[in-house]
């Protein structure tokens, strides 16, 4: 059975998810732990939990989501995975940390690619991968069927979207992913934001100011 378990962290309350199974392989997505309390937090729950770290993952390459890259994947000698229209925006980060008070991040390089016709198997876990840009170019969204959980990144939140005023957003663009992509999902599908608690598909299709059935898109 998949299991999963939130951390937040940094200045941004954002939020990094750890998956394992019984296999007690794991995946991590969206390390955001930048100081070193925050990266004792997360090992210290996956050493407690006697964990195999085996994947990396980026939904998307914004600041807050990829402070803890270069932690996790040399702590766990694990590669890094991002959708290719990521990579520019993962390489800008070094440019404007220092701005937002992170003079010491640490710049990685993406070590595999993935898009939505792929799948993240780790363990005895595979999710389907989604492409729901309109937040940044290249976002994804992972879906396990067997569990309904969908780690969502930053682009269907609790009664919100993300922000698309930022360089590569489109607000016409997430709108209609998050509507033919994340919304064909089971309404029971419990969705894991980049910030925030989480929530469900059924209850953000009635009540999502954005994309529910009261909107206007």
């Amino acid at each position: 059975m998949l299991q999963i378990k939130s951390f937040t962290f940094n200045p941004f309350m954002e939020n990094t998810y750890l998956l394992y199974d019984e296999s007690k392989e794991a995946a991590i997505f969206d390390p955001g732990c930048y100081e070193k309390y925050e990266q004792e937090e997360l090992s210290r729950f996956i050493q407690e939990e006697g964990l195999k770290v085996t994947h990396l993952i980026n939904t998307h390459c914004h600041i807050d989501h990829v402070l803890g890259n270069a932690f996790v994947k040399r702590k766990y000698n694990v590669p890094l995975y991002i959708h290719k229209k990521e990579r520019s925006v993962l390489k800008s980060v070094i440019t404007y940390a220092p701005n937002y008070g992170f003079a010491g991040y640490e710049e990685v390089e993406p070590d595999f690619y993935l898009n939505e016709k792929d799948s993240l198997k780790f363990g005895n876990t595979e999710m389907s991968i989604l492409f729901v840009p309109g937040h940044a170019p290249g976002h994804l969204v992972f879906y396990h069927q067997p569990t309904a959980i969908c780690i969502a990144g930053d682009t269907l939140f609790q009664g919100s979207i993300g922000r698309t005023d930022l360089p590569g957003g489109d607000h016409e663009t997430l709108l209609q992913a998050i509507k033919n992509e994340m919304f064909t999902l089971p309404q029971d599908t419990k969705v894991y934001p980049g910030h925030g608690p989480h929530t469900t598909i059924g209850f953000e299709k009635e009540h999502n100011p954005f994309v529910g059935k009261k909107a206007k898109f």
